[in-house]
């Protein structure tokens, strides 16, 4: 075992105990971790104050969330960097959405859908439906889950105990045959 598997070990190791709320391991987690961490929010924020604020709530982040950390789907390192990461990129998101003033506020459209939408929408699911309903009740399933419910490929694989090759030929054959469907049955 290397060096590098010892230090992926122990992260491991310590978000386990972490997400039974064990301060000494998240204390060890921080010493471990907080300077790779640290680098990549300031790689994204390029100041060292909000830099060392989002670490800050990427620490709270990991404390909070510890126990959905799964060791065999990710490496620990790669799951820190990632909150830290993306907790940096909606800071940024945030200082960078223009607000408009409360007198615009009348011109704003109306997003709701008109009845003339609505009637379109009403139909293109009752085609996509009668198109399902023409697949195989596990592919229909497979594709319902997988574009409709936000399944992944090895969730999907492991719900339907098939390989994940097998489970992407599915959903795109699957789509295929919709496509083909959808455009026979439109006018």
């Amino acid at each position: 075992m290397n060096m590098q598997t010892d230090a992926q070990t122990d992260l491991d190791v310590l978000l386990a105990r972490v997400a039974l709320r064990d301060r000494q391991a998240f204390d060890r987690l921080y010493i471990l971790s907080s300077g790779k961490l640290f680098a990549v929010t300031m790689r994204i924020m390029k100041d060292r104050a909000e830099a060392e604020d989002v670490l800050q709530e990427a620490f709270i982040r990991i404390w909070q969330k510890a126990n959905s950390f799964r060791p065999g789907h990710a490496k620990a390192i790669s799951w820190l960097v990632t909150i830290a990461r993306n907790l940096a990129i909606d800071r940024l998101r945030a200082r960078q959405m223009p607000v408009a003033p409360m007198e615009m506020a009348q011109d704003i459209p109306d997003d709701k859908p008109t009845p003339e939408t609505e009637t379109s929408n009403s139909e293109t699911r009752a085609q996509l439906e009668a198109c399902l309903a023409e697949l195989e009740k596990n592919r229909a399933d497979a594709v319902r889950s997988a574009y409709l419910e936000g399944y992944s490929y090895q969730e999907l694989a492991d719900r339907f105990n098939a390989p994940l090759n097998t489970i992407r030929t599915w959903l795109r054959r699957s789509l295929l045959r919709l496509r083909s469907c959808l455009e026979q049955s439109s006018p």
